[in-house]
């Protein structure tokens, strides 16, 4: 290619060339002409991995890029990247002889070209951090929040597209990996930024590499060549459009030429077969109004011959996301037979603007899984940031500056790309992380185990502190110990070494854990300390937490531990009371004379033997009566005892009055009592309930427990030296959270 053919358009400066002649480089109005001579002897003899000539390919997408509207500081550019591997400090020597925008540009593009080499390198090697949908995802999302000067990006495709036309013209063999990165990722972008030549182009030479047999038995189906099918278009378009205004109809009516690889998405993404794919010619006819696009349709079924079933309302019946337009199938009129079928859509010039900019746009609604073929679903949140970059090619042009495209800086950079950040594993799969992310919460978006080991990080292979914020586009790689937990600073905001909510949540719950493990361990070895003393360690623990009333041994740990539970409540567990004796037996006796050591006064007897009765358990306080045994003296029951109540009955002259003598009402002696609590069983009833008794120092020497239904039945013996007391203390019990009634018994 002719230098002559990139000569500089003078009457079209750029935005950034304005700026820099405000800085005093007036000779950048020659920026063009001055990059390929600057460029063209470091790079005329050497060439790219593809085989191209370097400087051939500079030429070709400077040609590219002003084909698409781009401008003279862009084609510069495309010489300039090419020439900074070949400078030691290339920004400082771009900047000092083109102007810091130039310097900025061409060694942004550098960088993103080494980025995408590693990307497909592990594309290549499946090392891939979720599926490839979401990876495909995530290099676009990579590509765009890198490449903050949008120019960038359309460098990049410019040149993507040219080393797929050189391939395929020097019949050059392309690898799998460029070819689906082009197809996956290129080409999309192209689509997202409104550049439909390079997208349609982009999508043909790529699947052309991939599948060349589908390729070519799609291509012998074609009637026509490309160029005839687009002359064709074209011939009917201008026709159509024509006629219409002619009708009275201010009508515009755009060509629609369905490309090799849109015709197989849709055969394989519908199964049809190829004579059933009637958009492979396509118009649009854009009306001022609805009524309009009503008359059209009525005035194109007349023209043409409708094709059967092939008609979609969606102007009165629009789909979920919004999009409105009239689609038709027919076919042209030939003697003899019916012509070529050719899809026709109709709508308004807003319902156009919604569906080229809205949330049905092309990009959305054809890359998107659900409805689209193979594509891409992309996130509402991108999506509006997507937006900006419609204005790429406005901006471009903008070249006095007026209106600056709103969502641009002042130096025409992107400022809505700011949240997220894109960074690479060492397999170069690409990690999306929030802006001011450190190579802790990189480590924690891998995987939770690598956050907590994490213990240094070498980024770009420089080794950098832990709470050292990431870039777009740079490697981490990170150091990790076998074991171990993260540091308590992470979680200190001030230091800087969390930014991630999740991350900082995964190492927040890890110390959560760590505590309670401890507790937990401290808790067993107080428990097992009691069990040795009482000789008791062949008890299973989980069989005497249940009996305690926790679901599991570690639960009776943590509150032990944390000496929420009284380890006495265990002693009592583990002494039950001795087993209670028939009515007639008489386990122990106390001889009471008088004011004896009785602690019972028998009245009108003296040095009489007694009992206190297992049935009743009185206590001091309560109105008691004996009645004589034979053999056996005296048994002592509370006036209130059924069992007393039978046996007075039968034999009431043995009945006889008795009384608490003043060493039982003051003397120290403690009794033995029943107490029945009826409580809506949940866990940690006989804990709490427990610890009523421990805090009102009364000793529980045995516990009996039942669940049935969600009901608890529980029985306590506990010893008291005073009635008044225990009732007091019942009380006490009764307003513990789901006790429904605690009584004597």
């Amino acid at each position: 290619m002719k230098v002559s053919t990139l000569q500089p358009q003078v009457a079209e400066p750029v935005n950034d060339l304005i700026a820099a002649s405000e800085r005093g480089l007036t000779d950048q109005v020659h920026a063009l002409a001055r990059a390929r001579a600057f460029a063209e002897p470091l790079i005329a003899e050497e060439t790219l991995d593809s085989g191209e000539n370097t400087l051939d390919h500079a030429d070709a997408v400077a040609s590219i890029l002003r084909s698409v509207g781009g401008s003279e500081a862009m084609q510069a550019a495309s010489y300039l990247v090419h020439a900074c591997v070949h400078l030691n400090r290339p920004h400082e020597v771009i900047a000092k002889a083109f102007g810091e925008n130039f310097a900025a540009l061409a060694v942004e593009t550098t960088q993103l070209m080494r980025v995408q080499r590693l990307s497909r390198g592990a594309q290549s090697s499946a090392h891939l951090v979720d599926d490839p949908a979401v990876q495909t995802e995530n290099v676009r999302k990579m590509l765009l929040a890198f490449s903050r000067d949008l120019r960038v990006v359309m460098l990049r495709l410019a040149s993507r597209l040219q080393t797929l036309r050189w391939c395929a013209a020097s019949r050059t063999e392309v690898s799998e990996q460029l070819a689906r990165e082009s197809l996956q990722v290129f080409a999309p972008l192209a689509n997202r930024l409104g550049i439909w030549q390079i997208k349609w182009e982009m999508e043909d030479l790529s699947f052309r590499f991939l599948e060349p047999a589908t390729y070519k038995q799609v291509a012998k189906l074609l009637d026509e060549k490309r160029i005839e099918r687009e002359a064709g278009i074209e011939h009917l378009r201008a026709s159509l459009q024509s006629e219409l205004r002619a009708q009275g109809i201010n009508a515009t009516v755009q060509g629609r030429p369905k490309h090799i690889y849109s015709i197989v998405k849709k055969m394989r993404g519908k199964s049809l077969d190829f004579d059933r794919v009637f958009d492979v010619r396509a118009l649009r006819v854009v009306v001022p109004t609805v009524p309009e696009c009503y008359a059209v349709l009525g005035w194109v079924h007349e023209r043409f011959i409708p094709v059967p079933d092939e008609f979609d309302d969606y102007i009165a019946k629009p789909k979920g996301n919004g999009y409105q337009s009239l689609h038709t199938v027919v076919r042209t009129r030939q003697e003899g037979s019916a012509g070529l079928p050719i899809e026709i859509q109709i709508r308004t010039q807003a319902m156009h603007d919604h569906a080229e900019h809205g949330v049905a746009a092309h990009w959305a609604y054809k890359e998107a899984g659900a409805k689209g073929y193979a594509g891409v679903s992309a996130s509402g949140a991108y999506d509006a940031k997507i937006a900006v970059l419609r204005q790429l090619l406005a901006w471009e042009r903008d070249l006095s500056g007026e209106l600056r495209p709103q969502g641009l800086s002042e130096d025409g950079r992107v400022d809505l790309l700011t949240d997220r950040i894109y960074v690479l594993t060492p397999d170069a799969a690409v990690v999306e992380l929030p802006a001011g992310a450190t190579p802790v919460d990189f480590a924690y978006s891998l995987h939770t185990s690598l956050g907590h080991r994490c213990r240094g990080a070498r980024v770009d292979g420089v080794m950098v502190p832990l709470n050292t914020p990431l870039q777009n586009g740079q490697t981490v790689e990170i150091t990790a110990a076998k074991e171990g937990g993260p540091s308590r600073d992470w979680l200190n905001a001030d230091l800087g070494y969390l930014a991630s909510h999740r991350a900082r949540a995964k190492a927040r719950a890890w110390f959560n854990a760590a505590a309670v493990h401890t507790t937990v361990a401290r808790g067993r070895e107080a428990v097992e300390k009691l069990l040795q003393r009482e000789g008791k360690t062949a008890i299973r623990l989980e069989d005497l937490a249940s009996q305690l009333g926790f679901k599991s041994a570690d639960a009776l740990f943590e509150v032990v531990g944390k000496e929420e539970f009284s380890l006495r409540t265990i002693e009592t567990l583990l002494r039950p009371a001795a087993p209670a004796p028939s009515q007639n037996d008489a386990p122990l006796l106390r001889k009471s004379r008088g004011t004896d050591k009785g602690g019972v006064l028998v009245v009108g007897i003296d040095s009489l033997m007694t009992q206190m009765a297992k049935c009743c358990k009185p206590a001091p306080g309560d109105r008691i009566v004996g009645f004589v045994t034979r053999g056996k003296g005296v048994s002592i029951h509370r006036a209130d005892c059924s069992n007393l109540r039978e046996m007075a009955a039968r034999n009431g002259e043995r009945v006889i009055e008795v009384e608490w003598g003043a060493e039982s009402r003051g003397g120290g002696s403690v009794y033995p009592v029943d107490v029945a609590v009826e409580a809506a069983d949940r866990q940690g009833l006989l804990r709490d309930i427990s610890e009523v008794f421990t805090k009102e120092r009364m000793n529980v020497t045995g516990v009996q427990t039942q669940s049935v239904k969600g009901t608890a039945w529980m029985t306590f013996t506990v010893e008291i030296a005073d009635s008044a007391r225990l009732a007091r203390v019942l009380g006490i019990v009764a307003e513990v959270p789901g006790v429904r009634s605690a009584r004597r018994r």
